[in-house]
């Protein structure tokens, strides 16, 4: 059993996926180093200051300064394992940002709502079409503006479909209230922030089907804000992301009459 099995957590389906899972392992082994360490610290404490070693209280107190040259010590400790695996992790992170971009990954647009997700495709285009928050509707529940030519091919999905060993860049944003769009197969979880929209990427390495979730309080339903996510073969992806492209297209571009007629 590995040592995020042994945590509760689910196997790990992302490239990044085992670099976390790492972290999380030593920081436990330190937070268990820690927890000894103070522990013996107090029973040697009960000990030596036990009432009856001690009958009479001394006046003049510690003079050693010892006991304040370790608590710097330790807090210096802590600091540099604290520092010396973020800024490296960050800056790691930081970086593959700038890969991702030249590897064309799969955007897609996350919306998050009371209480549930929606997905915004880009289409066979490759480009989002505008947004306006004025013009969400029943039919409309993003707001895309479909006068725009770049969303004629936008198309929406109530599952996150992406496909296998290709990265994916999640445009994470909301449409009412703060939620967290977390994805623990996958090792991610962004902030949902009404008025903006926040990337994140990571990398599938197999196809698989898991839930996404609210990691955020965001309400009386944030217990059932629970969406769906399919990994499947890149072909399988391609396939059914012409289908509905192609599909959108059809319905929301204008006929060749009313295209003139606006033109006039």
């Amino acid at each position: 059993m590995s040592f995020s099995e042994l945590l509760g957590l689910p196997q790990n389906y992302s490239a990044h996926g085992g670099h976390v899972d790492h972290l999380i392992m030593v920081v436990h082994w330190f937070m268990l180093a820690l927890f000894v360490g103070w522990t013996a610290f107090f029973f040697v404490c009960l000990y030596k200051f036990w009432h009856k070693r001690n009958p009479k209280a001394s006046y003049e107190g510690v003079r050693s300064h010892l006991s304040s040259h370790m608590e710097v010590a330790v807090i210096l400790i802590e600091a540099v394992l604290l520092l010396g695996f973020a800024f490296p992790l960050w800056g790691d992170r930081v970086d593959s940002w700038k890969k991702i971009q030249e590897m064309n990954p799969v955007r897609v647009r996350v919306v998050g709502w009371q209480f549930g997700w929606t997905y915004h495709y880009p289409g066979l285009d490759g480009k989002f079409g505008r947004v306006d928050p004025a013009l969400i509707s029943g039919t409309n529940d993003l707001g895309i503006d479909y006068t725009d030519p770049n969303a004629y091919d936008d198309f929406t999905a109530p599952v996150l479909k992406l496909p296998a060993k290709r990265p994916a860049v999640l445009n994470v944003g909301t449409k009412d209230v703060i939620h967290n769009y977390a994805i623990v197969p996958m090792r991610v979880q962004q902030d949902a922030i009404p008025g903006k929209e926040i990337a994140m990427w990571f990398t599938p390495v197999e196809p698989m089907e898991t839930y996404v979730v609210c990691a955020q309080l965001c309400g009386e339903g944030h217990g059932n804000m629970i969406g769906s996510m399919e990994v499947v073969a890149e072909p399988d992806f391609d396939s059914w992301a012409k289908t509905q492209s192609e599909g959108a297209l059809k319905s929301n571009q204008p006929a060749p009459a009313e295209t003139a007629s606006v033109g006039k």
